[in-house]
């Protein structure tokens, strides 16, 4: 472990003890490496945190100079994105759009403490099925556009994903269309429809907007992480963070309902990587079943190992990354037999057919896999 980690380690706990900290910096850091790895990782705002806290003793000014410039870049950004959420709440109210906003502004005003508490990009919503058509109208009318085609397109080749993205390219940020959380070639702890069960109302700025409940909260964090193999501390950081904010919560039920969706372990490796990186203490009723799983102690290890290792580039997030969330080999199976034949815009950049033959990239994109795994080993 580089001594550049072990202080952002420090940094992104809950509670992050200040005179350890100072110790670490005292030791000696690369503070370029260190602003490197904050940025690669997702945590700047907490390094920003504790370096204040601590009167920025032993930080060169020219790399106190560049973090308060990113300071001041990402509140500026966050404070649109804000501002994009609140327009996005008022437009989905007057055309009676459901909604709830995860991730993003509220999931920093949630858990770090304000809207520059947390890194960031874009906003993240989930509409019912039935309403993505007239949320995408929304989205576009404020300057949004899709990078990833037209309606038909995208109903095409990237509905199986059950999300859509739009930018705005002259700020730079980005709108993740939901209507669930996850492809559907794969299983999540949280399901769609247990998002409308009880919204908990968040003030961003002069409006509030509706959010997920704690314990839904838990599950997509759980989830979310493991479908992107906890590749950056960012996201430790977020579950830690929660299970830090609400001591009070039914982890017991919380497991029982993610194994009922296939993927309990999701929650098992959630709560042992955020105590091996970040010493949270899992919850007590979770404990047997961490200890007692050998796919949860190895894939925790291997999380730990990744992300320790400074040499080690974070790993690429792809489709077949969300396996992962698989518990049972026969749906991790299946997954890959779901991706393996269903069209993606890879399959049409790589091949561009008319829209009236796009039904052939059901036969084509096997093969097309297929070549590429016989060159690969070429």
């Amino acid at each position: 472990m580089t001594a550049e980690f072990e202080v952002l380690r420090e940094a992104s706990r809950p509670r992050p003890d200040l005179g350890r900290f100072r110790d670490l910096l005292r030791q000696g850091v690369n503070y370029g490496a260190l602003e490197a790895l904050a940025a690669s990782h997702g945590v700047r705002p907490a390094l920003l945190d504790c370096l204040g806290r601590i009167s920025w003793e032993t930080v060169p000014p020219v790399d106190k100079a560049a973090l308060e410039r990113f300071r001041q870049y990402h509140l500026a950004r966050t404070l649109s994105l804000a501002g994009d959420l609140n327009r996005l709440a008022a437009a989905f109210s007057e055309r009676s759009i459901r909604f709830v906003a995860f991730k993003g502004p509220t999931l920093s005003l949630a858990l770090h403490g304000g809207l520059a508490g947390r890194e960031y990009n874009d906003l993240d919503l989930i509409v019912p099925p039935e309403q993505v058509d007239a949320a995408e109208d929304v989205i576009v009318s404020m300057g949004y556009l899709s990078p990833q085609g037209d309606r038909a397109f995208r109903r095409a080749f990237l509905a199986p994903q059950r999300q859509y993205a739009f930018v705005r390219d002259e700020i730079g940020t980005a709108i993740d269309l939901h209507w669930a959380f996850s492809g559907r070639h794969v299983p999540f702890p949280l399901s769609p429809d247990d998002a409308w069960d009880d919204p908990v109302p968040l003030r961003v700025g002069d409006r509030t907007v509706p959010v997920l409940s704690a314990s839904n909260l838990a599950l997509l964090l759980a989830g979310h992480g493991t479908k992107e193999s906890w590749a950056m501390l960012k996201w430790v950081s977020d579950f830690a963070r929660l299970v830090d904010l609400h001591p009070d919560l039914d982890w017991a039920s919380l497991h029982r309902r993610a194994s009922d969706r296939r993927c309990g372990d999701a929650v098992l490796l959630a709560c042992s990587v955020a105590r091996e990186l970040l010493e949270v203490p899992v919850p007590e009723t979770l404990v047997p079943l961490i200890e007692g799983s050998d796919r949860v102690r190895q894939r925790t290890a291997a999380v730990a190992a990744s992300l320790r290792d400074a040499s080690h580039p974070l790993r690429e997030i792809n489709h077949f990354t969300d396996l992962l969330l698989c518990d049972r080999w026969i749906d991790r199976l299946t997954g890959t037999l779901k991706l393996t034949f269903t069209p993606t815009a890879g399959d049409h950049a790589a091949l561009k057919l008319p829209p009236a033959l796009w039904g052939a990239y059901y036969v084509t994109r096997p093969c097309r896999l297929a070549l590429r795994a016989v060159l690969g080993r070429a």
